[in-house]
């Protein structure tokens, strides 16, 4: 029934968001549902599973309804006022790995988030580069939060920093890995975003400042040499657009500069470094 109801309302993967929606109800994991199918379930139990499914019909993220996301394996804690954990953001993780493998390993790394958001892409890099030390920024209060709970909770060692991240970093740096996935989407483009995303995500975490794109790359490359150190690396998400645009951002600052294309032959993460 709960697959069917998602079904009429045209969610593309019904079956699974039922699936979690129902687990969540009952206090299961995905896996103990498929184990306890005859297991009763009291009308409360029921309740929270039918309000659960009414707000996903009204298309609010599955994250926020289930307070959780998993991402590089782990579940985060999520709420209403950060951005919901992204599969694609999990490409900036592995291009760390392999900067970190590159240098001979993590032990006194230095790593930066730039707008940690849930916390998702500090608390994994703390926990995946043992020995690095790893400081997170965001100007949400709502983020900073969010980014210690999690980092409380999965047992990481994050340095969490309230205020404008580049002036805090700046500050505290130059870092030898810097990481962020910041806002890119331009105003006009919101009708074309997903209900879920439109509607619910925290506009200060989608929307490009001043309509501009390519705003945080521009202040990475301006402010690099605070930034990062003298073999370090930056790595940036990016929107599909603005593979030229950065590029030439970046050699008109004299810094060597390469976009990875994710799995779908997307443009998703610059990589700065010095020439």
């Amino acid at each position: 029934m709960a697959r069917a109801f998602l079904e009429r309302k045209e969610l593309g993967e019904a079956r699974l968001e039922a699936e979690l929606l129902v687990a969540h109800a009952l206090g299961l994991s995905r896996l103990q549902l498929y184990l306890d199918l005859e297991r009763p379930v009291s009308p409360a139990e029921v309740d929270v599973a039918r309000d659960a499914l009414v707000r996903r019909g009204r298309r609010e993220p599955t994250a926020y309804i289930t307070g959780k996301r998993e991402f590089y394996g782990r579940d985060f804690a999520v709420a209403a006022g950060v951005l919901v954990p992204r599969p694609e953001t999990e490409q900036l993780v592995d291009l760390a790995r392999d900067a970190s493998a590159a240098r001979g390993g993590a032990d006194g790394l230095r790593v930066a988030d730039l707008g940690c958001g849930s916390g998702c892409l500090a608390v994994t890099l703390a926990l995946e580069l043992a020995g690095s030390v790893v400081t997170a920024v965001d100007v949400s209060p709502s983020a900073v939060e969010q980014t210690r709970r999690n980092a409380e909770r999965l047992g990481a060692a994050v340095e969490v920093l309230l205020g404008d991240g580049l002036d805090v970093l700046a500050a505290r740096g130059p870092f030898d890995l810097l990481v962020s996935n910041p806002p890119y989407v331009m105003p006009e483009e919101a009708p074309e975003l997903a209900p879920e995303v439109r509607e619910y995500e925290p506009e200060l975490a989608l929307y490009a400042p001043a309509g501009d794109p390519d705003h945080w790359v521009r202040r990475v490359v301006e402010r690099f040499d605070a930034l990062v150190a003298p073999g370090g690396l930056a790595l940036v998400e990016l929107g599909w657009k603005q593979r030229e645009r950065v590029l030439a951002l970046a050699a008109a600052r004299g810094l060597a500069a390469r976009v990875h294309d994710d799995l779908e032959r997307v443009p998703r993460v610059l990589e700065l470094r010095r020439a």
